[in-house]
């Protein structure tokens, strides 16, 4: 039982981490965007910048791992396979007659799950 609680204060401490890195990412983009910046480089910035926050965090916070160039390439590759789970949900949902937004909304927990057990068992361990 206290195993399954540590998992979940740590899968919390995880969700966590996501949104502080979804903030950093709107946040910036927005900012950049409010003074001037075209929308595309915004979006890289902020992107760029969210990614690098949730890296850092996951490494430091949730997992309490030092941050390595072994564990960031394997970082990058969640981060190639996430997004292709993305899109395989974004194109069934409009595959199956529904709306891009319901893919979207349909893999968020699962790229939740798959970031916290290959961090957990893979890039972080």
């Amino acid at each position: 039982m206290r195993r399954l609680l540590a998992h979940r204060r740590q899968f919390a401490v995880f969700v966590a981490g996501g949104v502080l890195s979804a903030l950093v990412d709107i946040g910036l983009m927005q900012l950049l965007i409010a003074g001037g910046a075209h929308y595309a480089g915004a979006a890289t910035a902020g992107f760029g910048a969210g990614l690098l926050v949730n890296y850092a965090f996951h490494s430091r916070i949730t997992f309490e791992t030092e941050a390595s160039p072994v564990n960031f390439v394997r970082y990058m590759c969640l981060v190639g396979m996430n997004y292709g789970l993305t899109l395989c949900c974004v194109a069934l949902a409009v595959q199956l007659g529904a709306a891009p937004l319901l893919g979207k909304i349909v893999s968020l927990p699962l790229v939740a799950l798959n970031g916290f057990a290959l961090g957990k068992f893979w890039i972080f361990k």
